[in-house]
C-alpha cells in the first residue's frame, strides 16, 4: 500500500515548485522520492497566518468555533488561538498523521479550549455532521492544495473527490464530473454548500482564479448571497511559487442581493483597488468601468469580427528563417522553396515589442499550404513541387501532431486560416501579454503578414482603416471597456470572445469618429472590407 499523499506532497509533486517540477514524472518518480517529498514544508508560514487573523479581527470577527480541514502542522490554528480568545472549540484534520501529531503537541498549552484534532481524508469525512455540531459563529480557515485533478491523475493519486456529475449538476459539480479542476475549488465550494444557512466565515488561501470561480458559482446559483472579499497575497514570498493568489473571504451573514466583491492589493490595504461583480450573467473585473461603458456592448450586427492567428502545431517544419533565397527550418536544414505559400510571420512577442521590432529586418516566415480550413493541399504537388516535396519529407512530424482537429483533414492541414488571413493590413493584439496594446500591421516584403495563434486581429483593406481602428481601440473608452472584462491572471487574459464584445461602430460614434469609419465599412452597404471576414 503506497504512503498517503499529504497536501504538501500533492503541491510539490504537481509541479508548483519550479525547481522540482522536472524531477517528478509519472515514469521516474520513485517511492523514495515520494516519501522524501511527503512531509515537505509547503505549510502556511506563521507570519502569513498571523496577518490573516489580524485582518479578521480588524473586521470584527468573533468566532465561537474554528475549523481547519487541512491543518498541516497547525500554523493557522496557533495564529487563531492568539487572536480569538473567545473560541470555545477547535476542530482540525489532515491526511498526514505525522502532521496531526505535531499540531496536537503544539496546541497542548491551549488545554482550556475543546480540541478535536484527528487524521482524516477530506474526501471521505462526514463534514455536514461535523459542521452541524460546531457552535456558531463558525470560522473556517485553511490553505487547501493548489493542485488540479489532472496533476493528481498523473501521480496516480487516490486523494481525489468522487466524480458525481451525470448531467444533473452545474458549476463546480459539473466540473468534477469530467473536466480539469482545482482541488481547492472543490473543497471550498463543498464547505460553502455544507454551511448554507449557518453563520459562517470562510477564510481560505487559494489562487485568485479559484476565488473568482467560487464567486461565479455563488452569484449564478443564488439570489441572495453573503459578503465576499478578495485580498491579494505574495505567493512567491509565502510559498516560493509564481502564481496569482489571494485570501478568499466569504461571510454567509448578512445576506444581500448585491453581487459585488472588493479586491484589496494586500492583507493590510484599507481601501479596495477595484470591485469585481456579476452583471448580465458574467463576471466583471471592474464594475465601475463596466457600468460606464456597457452601452458599447456588441449588438447582433457585426461590422468587424476578431480572428485568431494560424495554428499549425509544428514550428520545426512550418516556421522558417529566410536567408536570401534560402529558407532554413527550425531543425537547421536549408531549402529553396517557392514563395507562393510562404508569408512573413509575427508572434505575440513581436506585437509586444512594437512595429520597429519587425518592419526593418524581418526574417521569420510561415508555410501556409491552405487558404481556408479544410481546403485540399494536394494542389501544391503541381503548383509548388519543391514545397510539396518539403512537406513530404517532414510528413511524419506533421502526422504526429496530437490535436484531434487534424484528424480526418487533408494532410498538412492548418487552422485559423481564411480569406481574412490574407488581408493586406491588420489590427493585432497579443493574447498572452498583460497589455491592451493594439497595433497596425502592414505588408512585409510586399506580402500580407500572418499571425500565430497566440494573437488576435481585425482584417483591414488598407493602412488608413487600420490606423483609425488602432486609434479607436487604444482610446480610454475602449481600454476601460476591456479592463472591465479581462482578468489579467488568466492563462490567456485576452480572447477573441472578450474582444468581440466591444461594438466598434458604437465606440466610433461615442468618440465622434463614426463618419470616418463608415468610409471604410458600413453594415447597410456590405462593403468590400466585409468580404475579408
Amino acid at each position: 500500500m503506497k504512503p498517503p499523499l499529504t497536501i504538501d506532497t500533492l503541491c510539490r509533486e504537481a509541479g508548483l515548485f519550479a525547481q522540482q517540477e522536472s524531477r517528478y514524472t509519472e515514469n521516474s518518480m520513485s517511492r523514495s522520492k515520494k516519501s522524501q517529498a511527503e512531509y515537505g514544508d509547503f505549510q502556511t508560514p506563521p507570519w502569513l497566518a498571523q496577518q490573516v487573523c489580524r485582518l479578521l479581527v480588524a473586521k470584527g470577527l468573533e468566532p465561537a468555533s474554528l475549523l481547519e480541514p487541512t491543518c498541516g502542522v497547525g500554523n493557522f490554528l496557533l495564529a487563531a488561538l492568539d487572536h480569538f480568545p473567545q473560541l470555545k472549540q477547535i476542530t482540525a484534520t489532515d491526511i498526514s498523521s505525522d502532521y496531526v501529531n505535531q499540531a496536537r503537541k503544539r496546541l497542548v498549552p491551549y488545554g482550556g479550549i475543546e480540541q478535536h484534532i484527528f487524521q482524516s481524508d477530506f474526501f471521505t469525512t462526514d463534514w455536514p455532521a461535523i459542521l452541524a455540531d460546531l457552535p456558531e459563529p463558525i470560522l473556517i480557515v485553511g490553505n487547501p492544495p493548489w493542485v488540479t485533478n489532472a496533476a493528481l491523475s498523473v501521480l496516480d493519486s487516490d486523494n481525489l473527490p468522487q466524480k458525481e456529475n451525470g448531467g444533473q449538476s452545474s458549476g463546480i459539480m459539473a466540473i468534477t464530473g469530467g473536466s480539469n479542476f482545482d482541488v481547492s475549488e472543490w473543497i471550498i465550494q463543498r464547505l460553502l454548500d455544507w454551511t448554507a444557512g449557518q453563520d459562517v466565515t470562510v477564510a481560505m488561501l487559494c489562487k485568485t482564479a479559484v476565488a473568482r470561480k467560487l464567486l461565479h458559482h455563488l452569484w449564478q446559483n443564488q439570489a441572495d448571497v453573503g459578503q465576499a472579499q478578495i485580498h491579494l497575497i505574495d505567493a512567491k514570498a509565502a510559498f516560493a511559487v509564481t502564481v496569482d493568489a489571494c485570501l478568499f473571504l466569504y461571510q454567509t451573514q448578512p445576506q444581500t442581493e448585491a453581487k459585488s466583491c472588493p479586491v484589496f492589493a494586500n492583507l493590510s490595504a484599507g481601501q479596495p483597488m477595484s470591485h469585481i461583480g456579476f452583471r448580465n450573467d458574467q463576471l466583471t473585473a471592474n464594475i465601475a468601468f463596466y457600468e460606464r461603458w456597457q452601452h458599447l456592448t456588441q449588438s447582433d450586427q457585426v461590422a468587424y469580427k476578431w480572428r485568431s492567428g494560424i495554428k499549425h502545431d509544428c514550428a520545426r517544419v512550418m516556421e522558417l528563417t529566410r536567408l536570401g533565397d534560402v529558407y532554413v527550418n527550425q531543425i537547421g536544414e536549408s531549402y529553396t522553396l517557392e514563395d507562393d505559400y510562404l508569408y512573413p510571420l509575427l508572434k505575440s512577442s513581436d506585437l509586444a515589442n512594437g512595429a520597429s521590432a519587425w518592419q526593418d529586418a524581418h526574417q521569420r516566415w510561415l508555410l501556409v499550404p491552405q487558404q481556408r480550413v479544410g481546403a485540399p493541399t494536394r494542389p501544391l504537388q503541381h503548383n509548388a513541387p519543391r514545397t510539396w516535396a518539403y512537406l513530404q519529407e517532414y510528413g511524419r512530424l506533421l502526422d504526429q501532431r496530437k490535436s484531434r482537429i487534424y484528424q480526418n483533414r487533408p494532410r498538412f492541414s492548418i487552422f485559423g486560416v481564411g480569406g481574412y488571413s490574407f488581408a493586406p493590413w491588420k489590427v493585432a493584439i497579443s493574447g498572452l501579454y498583460k497589455s491592451l496594446n493594439f497595433v497596425a500591421v502592414g505588408p512585409i516584403a510586399g506580402k500580407p503578414v500572418m499571425l500565430d495563434d497566440t494573437c488576435y486581429f481585425l482584417p483591414c483593406a488598407n493602412q488608413p482603416e487600420a490606423e483609425l481602428l488602432v486609434d479607436l481601440l487604444n482610446s480610454t473608452a475602449a481600454q476601460e471597456f476591456y479592463q472591465a472584462r479581462i482578468f489579467w491572471d488568466a492563462k490567456r487574459p485576452i480572447t477573441a470572445k472578450i474582444l468581440q464584445q466591444l461594438d466598434i461602430m458604437a465606440l466610433a460614434q461615442t468618440l465622434g469618429r463614426l463618419d470616418d469609419l463608415l468610409a471604410y465599412t458600413s453594415i447597410d452597404q456590405q462593403p468590400q472590407q466585409l468580404s475579408l471576414l
